[in-house]
């Protein structure tokens, strides 16, 4: 037997019964808000051109990306995102729609993590692209999509809330490169504080390199805002400030409180993110289950350039999380199972039909015998055995 045939490879799994009526009853529900929103789903090939996703803003490691060539040499990848793919879809089959358009998916994608790191190289996704249009209704959309798309799979949950833009005006202020750029980037994202100082120590004192020093500190409520002001007073930060506190009060009548924080130090991807920036969390999963924002530069790196802003739901850790309550159950044993003495089968069936349109669960048992029918019941957990004789 060879070595590997019983086995999946790192990062994947099996979904059996339960997880898969999990999957598809976490899936609808997201479905219901995305198509009750107008948005439209698409599915885009599960290997596209390495080119779709080489793009300088992509923010996407080749490492990270599983590889191949086709017949004629050219690289191949298996679908690491979402929103490239209908970046290049809307650029070239959608380039004369009216626009905006509204677009949904519910597709995997594929990362080749590291060995041993515990993370998933294959999970689901499910999320939605607004393109062709820019301003603050767009992203009001966007943002109370997002809002509904989680509160119908979780009660407890927060919505952080950011600007790419309050990093990205201050890095500019800085006289240093985009490599240095990035690390200080990649410690405010990981919330490194002391590599990030020790980076900021190598920087002459000014305006620009104390308000980024405060950052991650600068998360909470809309008390948030007032500190930030004065940090960033005097910098180019302040019309993105600005515009996020609009964003903020515009999403007062949701009635979230402090399921809504804003957080300065959300920074991740900015060379792909160019306004608002949000992340979603669940209680019991680490990791976030909703990532997006605005986009607005990469439609331009396909040719067509328009506005652009969407988000990225996790099904997969939803439906974990949702396994692992209680009060949930996803059997799918029958209240009745039907046996069919010889030469009564169709009866039987049409039987097992008219219990279900009833509202009955009901199964037709393809067992050969009373006897056996009944110890698979029993073994089950099936309450009833009807049998079927035409007495």
């Amino acid at each position: 037997m060879k070595n590997n045939m019983k086995l999946t490879p790192e990062g994947t799994k099996d979904f059996l019964f339960a997880e898969c009526s999990a999957m598809d009853y976490i899936c609808g529900k997201i479905e219901n808000v995305f198509v009750s929103g107008g948005f439209k789903r698409v599915i885009t090939p599960g290997i596209e051109f390495y080119d779709v996703f080489s793009i300088p803003c992509s923010g996407i490691s080749q490492e990270s990306m599983f590889k191949t060539t086709d017949n004629r040499g050219r690289i191949l990848v298996a679908r690491p995102d979402s929103t490239l793919p209908i970046a290049r879809m809307v650029s070239t089959r959608l380039k004369n729609s009216t626009l905006p358009v509204r677009l949904y998916y519910k597709q995997a994608v594929y990362r080749n993590n590291p060995t041993l790191t515990g993370r998933r190289n294959e999970l689901m996704q499910m999320g939605v692209e607004l393109l062709g249009v820019k301003g603050k209704r767009a992203d009001i959309d966007i943002l109370t999509t997002a809002v509904k798309s989680i509160s119908e799979v979780a009660d407890d949950f927060r919505i952080e809330l950011g600007h790419a833009e309050v990093f990205n005006a201050l890095s500019q202020e800085l006289d240093i490169d985009e490599y240095f750029k990035e690390r200080i980037r990649a410690t405010i994202e990981s919330k490194n504080y002391s590599a990030l100082n020790n980076l900021l120590d190598k920087l002459e004192p000014c305006k620009a390199v104390s308000a980024i020093r405060s950052l991650p500190s600068l998360f909470g409520g809309e008390d948030v805002f007032d500190k930030a002001a004065q940090i960033c007073k005097g910098t180019n930060a302040e019309s993105a400030l600005e515009y996020l506190h609009d964003i903020y009060s515009d999403l007062a009548p949701l009635n979230l409180g402090d399921k809504l924080i804003i957080d300065l130090g959300l920074v991740q991807r900015n060379d792909y993110y160019t306004g608002i920036v949000f992340t979603g969390y669940i209680e019991g999963i680490g990791d976030a289950v909703i990532s997006g924002g605005r986009y607005d530069e990469l439609l331009s790196e396909f040719g067509t350039p328009m506005g652009a802003a969407g988000f990225a739901i996790d099904t997969d850790a939803i439906t974990i999380k949702h396994l692992s309550d209680d009060n949930v159950s996803y059997s799918d044993n029958p209240d009745v199972l039907v046996f069919a003495e010889d030469g009564h089968e169709i009866e039987a069936i049409n039987y097992v039909d008219e219990l279900n349109k009833s509202g009955v669960k009901a199964r037709f048992s393809v067992l050969p015998s009373i006897e056996e029918t009944k110890d698979f019941a029993f073994k089950r957990g099936i309450p009833e055995v009807k049998i079927i004789n035409g007495c």
